[in-house]
């Protein structure tokens, strides 16, 4: 099936053109991606179309794929059957019928990748902008938003050069059915941290809105596509894949603990636990700090990097101990497949390298531990 014309074929169908043709019901545009209810699972929010990638993913059942995968998973059909619903039975081409598939084909790809790589660059300009734009973090409300969340003067004096602060940071979301307009629906204050590459180059900004008025500090944003329901209240902007938000780097360090959120990483920072220099670095979200994982029958939860993936984060060459922050208010197994992921993957390109991971109790995160939850577990790896 692998040199069967017609996969290609298939390839070249435009994902919108065929969430339209399987009918699927539920889907808003966020952040470029298509997302709601997976239509093998369910759910609500679970489920991502990437029109300009074209490709499939549900956090839950852990579907992906491409167009195939797409109708596969929409209609229960395995894979010579969605494939002949995509594009109909198999057809005998001459070479030169061929020859023509795979040029157009080709071409396809090439155009794809060349889209892909101008809205990252663009994104990037648009991020590094806002970075260079935004005010120092001190004396801003940056710092009444962190002491909301425990994270007091008296705990961190200094505020890290990875934050600063955007007075009025525009909020938008895409507007449906019209490809690169945006609908702005709040302009206020925002706490933004610099997502930086290996090199240390900006290549992302990580933007929190605040409101003071809110138990947490965070601005509460009604989603006006799902009445009754609201929007994260963080945003990134930019390319983070590989990149990190360097919230402290003693230059002695030989140790490394990393959060998925800002919050938490700041947490055990001002914690600090250890008679040793550790630097404290926010790997952004799960999916970074684990990279691609292997996929298949029975690996869901094995948390076995897919070491191909040559843009995933993994630590510089001075850590010699890496320590991941599990948040427990995360699904646990697939949190800790993607975590046990991502310190393989660092002991893979860091012979030598220890780790763990820290838990700090299920339903909490390590930010609702410097309120006063329970005790960390420790796992070694």
């Amino acid at each position: 099936m692998a040199d069967d014309p017609r996969i290609q074929e298939a390839h070249r169908i435009p994902m919108l053109d065929l969430v339209d043709r399987l009918d699927l019901r539920g889907l808003v545009r966020t952040s470029g991606e298509l997302v709601g209810p997976c239509p093998g699972c369910g759910g609500k929010d679970r489920f991502s179309i990437n029109p300009q990638k074209a490709v499939i993913y549900c956090r839950k059942c852990d579907a992906r794929g491409d167009q195939i995968a797409l109708v596969r998973l929409a209609l229960g059909l395995d894979f010579r059957a969605a494939l002949e619903w995509l594009v109909g039975p198999v057809q005998e081409l001459t070479p030169a019928q061929r020859d023509e598939r795979q040029r157009r084909a080709d071409e396809a790809k090439r155009k794809q990748r060349d889209y892909e790589r101008k809205a990252r660059e663009s994104s990037i300009r648009t991020a590094r902008d806002i970075w260079f734009a935004a005010k120092p973090a001190e004396g801003s409300p940056v710092r009444d938003y962190l002491a909301v969340r425990g994270i007091t003067a008296a705990l961190l004096p200094i505020l890290p050069h990875c934050l600063r602060f955007e007075p009025e940071a525009r909020y938008v979301i895409p507007v449906e059915g019209q490809q690169n307009r945006w609908q702005t629906l709040h302009v206020g204050p925002a706490m933004v941290g610099a997502v930086v590459d290996a090199q240390g180059r900006v290549t992302a900004v990580h933007r929190t809105w605040i409101d003071l008025t809110q138990p947490k500090g965070k601005l509460v944003i009604p989603d006006p596509r799902k009445p009754g329901e609201t929007l994260p209240a963080k945003k990134v902007l930019g390319s983070k894949k590989g990149g990190a938000i360097r919230l402290s780097a003693p230059r002695e360090a030989r140790m490394m603990v990393m959060g998925e959120g800002l919050e938490t990483t700041a947490t055990a920072l001002v914690a600090h636990p250890y008679d040793e220099p550790v630097a404290y670095w926010c790997g952004v979200d799960l999916g970074n700090m684990s990279g691609i994982r292997m996929k298949g029958k029975g690996l869901k939860y094995d948390g076995i990097p897919d070491l191909t993936d040559t843009e995933a984060w993994v630590p510089p060459p001075w850590v010699q101990r890496l320590v991941f922050l599990q948040d427990g208010d995360s699904e646990p197994r697939l949190t800790r497949a993607k975590l046990l992921s991502g310190l393989r993957r660092a002991i893979a390109h860091r012979p030598g390298l220890t780790a763990a991971i820290v838990h700090p109790g299920e339903g909490i995160d390590m930010n609702d531990l410097l309120m006063g939850a329970a005790p960390v577990g420790m796992e070694g790896e």
